[in-house]
């Protein structure tokens, strides 16, 4: 495993290394956090109230437990304290894997957007996705997440057409896929 150590804007590193169960904890609060903040507006309200970070942990500690190596999971730290969680693996198209990667996650701690946490983070799962072979990454976007739209587009993702929605307590929100060629590792 190689540790990825990357300038910050500010002079501290940020470093991005593989995801331990020690993790979970602070991953769940990123990722809850991440939810309530980046999705008000777009998912029913009460569905953002009701996300538990200790229900969130326990998943994420048993999914980490039950991993077969075919899944990525990414921490970002500055200072020692976890700030970022990336996830990447295979495409699913449907239940079918595909060559693709795909882009699962990814959360910075709401204090600390806009300092190059989930730049640091994407670059390292597109590097490794590269070196893995993989021809393309692939990930899906809530289309009215301009915020996250953009980041993705300065990363040279675009969208290629595909719009699917999911379904939040009875309401449908659509999702964009985006992609982005990978080019030899």
């Amino acid at each position: 495993m190689n540790d990825v150590d990357a300038a910050h804007d500010a002079g501290t590193p940020t470093r991005v290394r593989a995801m331990t169960l020690s993790d979970c904890d602070r991953v769940a609060e990123i990722r809850i956090g991440g939810w309530q903040r980046a999705y008000q507006g777009l998912v029913p309200q009460s569905y953002l109230d009701a996300l538990d970070v200790t229900h969130d942990a326990e998943r994420r500690r048993a999914h980490l437990s039950q991993a077969d190596g075919s899944v990525a999971d990414l921490v970002a730290e500055r200072d020692g304290r976890v700030v970022g969680w990336a996830c990447h693996g295979p495409y699913r198209d449907g239940e079918v894997r595909t060559e693709d990667a795909e882009l699962y996650a990814i959360y910075v701690d709401p204090g600390q957007y806009g300092h190059g946490i989930g730049r640091s983070l994407l670059q390292e799962s597109l590097r490794r996705c590269t070196t893995a072979g993989h021809p393309r990454m692939l990930l899906w976007v809530l289309k009215g997440n301009a915020r996250a739209r953009r980041f993705y587009e300065r990363a040279g993702f675009r969208p290629d057409g595909a719009e699917e929605p999911f379904e939040v307590e009875g309401v449908a929100v659509p999702e964009v896929r985006y992609a982005r060629e990978l080019g030899p590792a």
